[in-house]
């Protein structure tokens, strides 16, 4: 249960910033916004409820995954320029989360 609400998290998570800043780009447009604030709705209530099943010393760090996800989605759907820091931070992330996992 707590990574299926862990998965919920982080994907909500990277959809709102990756909505929010698509939009924001393009001028605001109208119909993206409020999917962002959904998908940030969605997160909250999901961290949430991760809450009630998972520690916050578990819960928290965990769901820095979106971080690593969002740099890679960044570059690939954003086109953003990433460099070797950020993508050295985000292996640390991804493997921080994965040390939890176990």
């Amino acid at each position: 249960m707590k990574w299926t609400l862990l998965g919920m998290v982080v994907l909500s998570t990277v959809l709102a910033d990756l909505l929010q800043s698509h939009a924001m780009r393009q001028g605001g447009k109208k119909w993206k916004l409020p999917l962002a604030i959904a998908a940030m709705a969605v997160s909250f209530f999901s961290f949430t409820e991760l809450l009630k099943v998972a520690d916050l010393s578990f819960a928290v760090p965990a769901s820095a995954a979106s971080l690593s996800l969002e740099i890679l989605l960044a570059r690939l759907i954003l086109r953003e320029s990433v460099d070797s820091r950020r993508w050295a931070g985000a292996a640390l992330v991804a493997f921080g989360v994965i040390l939890l996992a176990r």
